[in-house]
């Protein structure tokens, strides 16, 4: 693809780089480790996979980043020497428009590392790409609202509240669901 777009974001603390083949097992043991607090918000994390069907989503992830259909960073701590440690989460861009350069930032976080400014150093680092590198006009973060974990994310990011979408999506048991919209936008909070 002709669109050039960072494969490796480093912040103080983390590493985020898209999902590579081999990344599987990693991937599996922080799910299944964080199931019980990724169930209520995430339909992708209802029940345990084994490493095998999480090495197949890697695939899938890596493909479609190759082809820019959609972004998904994997969150990684920094280890003493600055390489990689544990895998703490993923985050990416996502229902991207790129003729008007639209993304939406989507993350979930290893349970464990709450309180830690994790989610929202790598929300900041990647919405700062969006911007810098990808040329974004809007970037947004969508949320059930009554996540407010999730709120407190988006709003210490520095996005402003736009608005409650009344049941305008499904929860993860089928029951609609309100969704609150969050947003930097180019000339307004972006330079």
């Amino acid at each position: 693809m002709a669109i050039e777009v960072p494969e490796r974001l480093l912040t103080a603390r983390l590493i985020l780089r898209p999902p590579r083949p081999g990344d599987g097992a990693a991937l599996n043991e922080a799910v299944a480790a964080s199931l019980a607090e990724l169930q209520p918000w995430l339909p992708w994390a209802q029940a345990e996979t084994d490493a095998q069907a999480s090495e197949a989503t890697v695939c899938r992830l890596a493909a479609q980043f190759a082809t820019r259909e959609d972004l998904t960073y994997f969150i990684f701590g920094r280890d003493e020497q600055g390489g990689e440690a544990l895998l703490l989460g993923g985050t990416g861009l996502h229902r991207i428009d790129w003729a008007l350069r639209r993304f939406e930032v989507g993350y979930w976080r290893r349970s464990g590392f709450g309180g830690l400014g994790v989610i929202g150093e790598a929300v900041q680092a990647l919405s700062r790409m969006a911007f810098d590198a990808l040329g974004a006009r809007r970037v947004e973060i969508r949320m059930d609202a009554r996540n407010q974990r999730s709120v407190r994310v988006a709003e210490r990011a520095g996005f402003t509240f736009e608005g409650l979408l009344r049941q305008d999506a499904l929860d993860v048991s089928g029951a609609p669901r309100d969704t609150r919209v969050y947003a930097r936008v180019r000339g307004v909070e972006e330079p």
